[in-house]
C-alpha cells in the first residue's frame, strides 16, 4: 500500500506555516487543535515546496498558513485517492478564511475547516456538493447544560413548523458562550452537523432579532442568539422560522435563498 497514511493517524495534524509572521496565528491552532507546527524557513538550503512533499503523507491532517496560490503550487502532484490522501485546510494569514481544500468528506477537512474557524474566529468554507445543496442554518441557543435530548426535540419541534426534514439542514451556528455547550456538541455530533460558532462582538453589531430578549440581555449581553447566529451564518439567508422556544431551548432557521435566477430575462 504505498503512498497511503498506513503511517499516520488519520486524526495527526500538521501546521505548515510559510513564513514566521504566521507564529502567533500557528500557537493559537496548536494550542487549541493540538498537532506539530512545521516551520520551513529553519532549513533555507531546502525549497519549501520540496519540504512539504517530504512532509505531506507523515499526516492525516494539514493546516496550511498560506495564499491559495502557494498550497496549489505545493500540492501538485500530491494527490492520488481520495480515501487515502491527507486533508487539507488553508487558512489565510490574516485567519479570515478556512477553505476545506482536499479531503473534504474522506479526510475530515470540512469537520477540520470548521474547527479551525472557531478558534479563529474565521469564516468556514466548505465547497463539497453535498453540503453546498443543503438550504438550511439553524441558529440555537440554549440554557447551560440542557441535555442534549431537549435540544433534539427543540429542533424536531421547528422543523415540523417549516416542514421541513433534518436533512436539509447545513449548519448549526451559536453564540461562543455556548461552543462547549456538552448538549449542543453531542446533537450536532449524533447528527454529522458542523457547528459555527458566532463572537459575541459579531452578534451584537448585528441585531438582527424579531424581539430582544430580556434574560439574554442580562446574561449573555446581547439581543438575542439562534436568530442573528443563524443570519450571520447565512449571509443570504432569509428567516425561514423566526425564535422558537422549548423547554429552555430557542432555535431559529434560515434558508439559503441562493443566487437569482441569472437566465431571467429583465422586465
Amino acid at each position: 500500500m504505498s503512498n497511503s497514511l498506513k503511517n499516520a493517524p488519520s486524526t495527526s495534524l500538521g501546521i505548515w506555516l510559510v513564513r514566521a509572521e504566521s507564529e502567533a496565528l500557528a500557537a493559537r491552532l496548536q494550542g487549541q487543535l493540538g498537532g506539530t507546527l512545521y516551520r520551513p524557513w529553519l532549513n533555507a538550503g531546502i525549497p519549501q515546496k520540496q519540504q512539504f512533499r517530504a512532509s505531506y503523507r507523515h499526516q492525516g491532517q494539514w493546516i496550511m498558513l498560506a495564499a491559495s496560490g502557494v498550497a496549489v503550487r505545493f500540492l501538485e502532484g500530491l494527490p492520488q485517492d481520495k480515501l487515502t490522501d491527507p486533508a487539507v485546510v488553508l487558512l489565510d494569514e490574516a485567519g479570515r478564511f478556512a477553505v476545506s481544500l482536499l479531503g473534504g468528506h474522506e479526510g475530515g477537512g470540512n469537520r477540520l475547516a470548521y474547527r479551525v474557524a472557531n478558534v479563529v474566529g474565521a469564516v468556514p468554507v466548505v465547497t463539497t456538493a453535498t453540503e453546498a445543496l443543503k438550504p438550511l442554518v439553524l441558529g440555537i441557543g440554549c440554557r447551560k447544560n440542557v441535555p442534549v435530548e431537549k435540544i433534539a426535540a427543540a429542533v424536531t419541534h421547528a422543523l415540523a413548523l417549516v416542514g421541513r426534514p433534518l436533512g436539509d439542514v447545513r449548519e448549526v451556528a451559536t453564540i461562543e458562550l455556548k461552543a462547549e455547550e456538552p448538549g449542543l456538541l453531542s446533537f450536532c455530533a449524533a447528527n454529522e452537523l458542523p457547528l459555527r460558532v458566532i463572537a459575541a462582538s459579531d452578534v451584537a453589531a448585528r441585531g438582527w432579532v424579531t424581539a430582544p430578549s430580556e434574560w439574554v440581555q442580562k446574561n449573555v449581553g446581547v439581543d438575542g442568539v439562534c436568530e442573528p447566529c443563524a443570519l450571520i451564518a447565512s449571509p443570504r439567508g432569509v428567516l425561514a422560522l423566526p425564535k422558537t422556544a422549548l423547554e429552555g431551548v430557542t432555535v431559529a432557521i434560515v434558508e439559503d435563498i441562493g443566487l437569482p435566477d441569472m437566465e431571467a430575462s429583465p422586465e
